[in-house]
């Protein structure tokens, strides 16, 4: 009987290739599409000079790192995907689309956010968790399809997300007056408004996170989040669409109430979009005894690796995402004494609860179904 044929490795070349191409490909058409398939509120971030030239590098690189891989032999199919996404994106146009002044429509998806969000992420964490990282796993780990997919519905549906949110706390945010206090916070300067907003919201959002855990139908919608049999950076997209709204109102409501300055907003946005990535990211950052405080002050990767620890004692712990002062506040606040102590495994407790991929997962707290056969296990 003929021997088995060794299992080929998978090359970065070929799967970088892919994604760029296809990245490409998908930048081509907001070109195209401006009105339709980019984010008003994105687009104030960037120029039209900055895309062209991070399109021009994703071609390039897409060429270049395909091109190595088949000559190499490896994953000639995959990067096969990324030539040819790239020589689609060139026969649309490439870097010479020309659009004239992009006009207003009353929904448009966030495909620019998604693409350049998805580029830069990859760019800054893949190396990091290369050389830093906790524990050697690949990027292409099991269910980092299902990640990605999540990670494109929570970018490219964010004008959705958005109005949801806005409907769901403006009119609450409208009835509460509370003329001196949020005189009081105005008067503040914008740093400290910021500071103020971080561990309101930080409260708000540990009380939420806390109640996911202990009401049984909120645990079936963030139960698709704690499923992720791996924690990197693209594990923490992994989350409910339902989840994603009620998260971000119970998050947005009381910064609205309180009247923080537009100023502390948006940083306090931008703060939870890093600390969001950095909390699950694969990253061993070992800070000794000299800066072991840290992991008191600010939540760290080990602090919320440990809440998605497959392990009994930690299933009530650490739910705070910025401050673990809020945990010690609610008595939920837990590390191992060795600072050198992480997981062994993460997951729900009971892996048949939940199916695999994305649709399965979103219909998942809607069925009374309690167990699968395929699932995340």
């Amino acid at each position: 009987m003929p021997s088995a044929q060794p299992r080929q490795h998978r090359s970065f070349f070929a799967y970088a290739s892919a994604m760029l191409g296809s990245l490409s490909l998908l930048a081509v058409l907001c070109f195209h599409f401006p009105e339709l398939l980019t984010s008003k509120e994105f687009r104030a971030v960037y120029n039209e000079t900055f895309a062209r030239h991070l399109l021009l590098v994703g071609l390039v690189a897409a060429f270049v790192l395909g091109t190595l891989a088949i000559l190499r032999d490896r994953n000639k199919r995959i990067a096969l995907i990324g030539v040819g996404g790239a020589t689609l994106a060139v026969l649309l146009g490439g870097t010479n689309v020309q659009f004239d002044a992009i006009g207003q429509t009353p929904y448009s998806l966030g495909l620019d956010w998604f693409v350049i969000s998805l580029f830069f992420s990859a760019l800054v964490f893949v190396p990091l968790e290369r050389y830093l990282g906790q524990k050697q796993i690949s990027p292409l780990r099991p269910g980092w399809r299902t990640d990605v997919a999540y990670f494109f519905m929570s970018h490219v549906l964010v004008q959705f997300i958005l109005i949801l949110v806005t409907a769901s706390t403006s009119t609450i945010a409208g009835l509460a007056a509370f003329p001196g206090l949020k005189a009081a916070i105005q008067s503040l300067p914008v740093w400290a408004q910021f500071l103020i907003a971080v561990f309101v919201a930080d409260m708000a959002q540990a009380l939420l996170h806390r109640a996911y855990h202990n009401i049984p139908w909120l645990w079936r919608f963030h139960a698709v989040h704690h499923s992720s049999r791996e924690m990197d950076w693209l594990a923490g997209s992994r989350i409910h669409f339902v989840e994603i709204v009620l998260t971000r109102s119970a998050v947005l409501l009381p910064l609205l109430i309180l009247g923080f300055s537009t100023s502390a907003v948006n940083a306090y946005v931008i703060l939870v979009g890093l600390q969001a990535v950095l909390a699950h990211a694969n990253l061993g950052i070992r800070f000794g005894r000299m800066f072991g405080w840290l992991e008191y002050l600010l939540v760290l990767p080990r602090y919320h690796h440990w809440h998605h620890a497959r392990q009994y004692e930690y299933i009530d712990v650490n739910y705070a995402i910025h401050l673990p002062l809020v945990d010690m506040l609610m008595g939920t606040f837990k590390l191992p004494r060795d600072q050198g102590a992480w997981p062994q495994e993460y997951g729900v407790m009971k892996l048949e609860t939940v199916p695999r991929g994305i649709v399965e997962q979103h219909l998942m707290p809607f069925r009374k179904r309690k167990t699968y056969e395929d699932h995340v296990a």
